[in-house]
């Protein structure tokens, strides 16, 4: 789950990690207001949406006049923004963060994540800040400082010393302190609110040696959120998919992609080697839909629902190895959402597993049109079959 950098920067407040003075806005009227609450100029109006590269998008701002606060809060909210990491059709703004400029000095990177590889929390520190950490990491790996966390024994000092200690020149001695202040409340906010990943780009040091976080970016995880409840009341749907969110209220895992066959798949390792069946066939898949071990007929039949509300859906691939989802189970749900959606596009059904006979039976003997691939080889033939068949016609 992700929250906003205004949320995120409210957070930070409360755990100690030194923000600028901001506020919210919904309209442009209301930025004019709260430009005359803020020390400026200048000042920085910044976009509230869920994705990075803001900046490089064209959303963040410095302006020196509330008339182009004004202006730009105009300008900003209610369009589309496009950044590296959204898609060509960007999301929508529905509300900018207006702060207080400063005086920067130097920049860092500062992040918290889990290291997978070493089965533990990790913080990464860079002077490398305000830029892109995936190119810095890519062009100048020597600047990315990392230490791990034991979790039995938590963040350490020395730990923040090994980092900050690393700076050339050194900062001084009570900006150091505030420093080594940050890392160790970072850490704090990283496990008392069960992140996957907590970061700030940049962390800056102020002319007058203040460190303050310029930005914030705070994602949950999803499996603890039952212990996060005031987290939860944070949430912003405003920018999902609605499909998406569909899904997710019969508890399916889906994701839109940019491609034309839909795939409905058990297991998240058989949905990714089936996405990659369908491009080893020359297509594109249309989505990532895990309906996992424990689908019903119901879930199956919103899942057909889904994937048919993306119109550029041309084909659908069901690949399903029967372990928990029996075969037979997932053939009636097939045939029910097949009768109820009335499938106009062609449906390849691949079964494997437990009650498997039984599965094909209730699909030959249904009366619909099914293309019953006995393989994934086969499969893969039915799907490229289609996709020759659209780009010939």
């Amino acid at each position: 789950m992700k929250i906003h950098e205004y949320q995120a920067k409210e957070i930070f407040g409360k755990w100690g990690i030194p923000v600028p003075n901001g506020r919210v806005a919904t309209d442009p009227d209301e930025a004019g207001k709260v430009c005359e609450m803020i020390n400026g100029p200048p000042w920085v109006v910044k976009a509230q949406v869920h994705a990075g590269g803001r900046g490089k998008g064209g959303g963040v701002k410095v302006v020196m006049e509330k008339d182009a606060v004004v202006s730009t809060a105009k300008s900003l909210l209610g369009s589309s923004l496009v950044t590296p990491q959204t898609g060509p059709e960007g999301v929508k703004v529905n509300q900018v963060l207006i702060e207080e400029g400063v005086d920067i000095d130097r920049e860092f990177y500062l992040g918290m994540v889990v290291d997978r590889a070493a089965a533990m929390p990790a913080m990464i520190f860079s002077p490398a800040g305000g830029m892109s950490i995936e190119e810095v990491a890519a062009q100048t790996p020597e600047l990315i400082w990392t230490e791990c966390v034991d979790p039995a024994t938590g963040w350490m000092p020395y730990q923040a010393r090994n980092l900050a200690y690393r700076l050339d020149p050194l900062p001084s001695t009570e900006t150091l302190r505030e420093l080594i202040n940050v890392m160790a409340n970072l850490y704090k906010v990283f496990m008392s609110l069960d992140c996957s990943l907590v970061e700030i780009n940049p962390l800056i040091i102020t002319k007058a040696g203040k460190v303050l976080a310029l930005d914030a970016k705070l994602n949950i995880d999803d499996n603890a959120l039952f212990r996060q409840k005031e987290i939860v009341k944070l949430e912003d749907t405003s920018g999902t998919d609605p499909l998406e969110l569909t899904a997710a209220a019969y508890n399916l895992n889906y994701i839109r992609l940019d491609g034309n066959i839909g795939a409905m798949v058990n297991g998240a390792g058989l949905a990714m080697a089936t996405m990659d069946l369908i491009k080893g066939a020359g297509a594109e898949p249309a989505n990532f839909l895990d309906v996992g071990g424990g689908a019903t007929e119901e879930m199956i039949t919103k899942g057909f629902e889904i994937i048919l509300g993306d119109d550029r859906v041309r084909a659908i691939l069901v690949n399903i190895f029967g372990g928990i989802l029996r075969c037979d189970v997932l053939a009636r749900g097939v045939v029910a959402a097949a009768q109820k959606s009335r499938i106009q596009v062609p449906l390849i059904v691949r079964l494997e597993g437990t009650n498997v006979d039984e599965g094909r039976k209730i699909l030959e003997g249904s009366g619909l049109k099914f293309l019953v691939a006995k393989d994934l080889s086969e499969a893969a033939g039915l799907v490229a079959a289609q996709v020759s068949g659209e780009s010939g016609s």
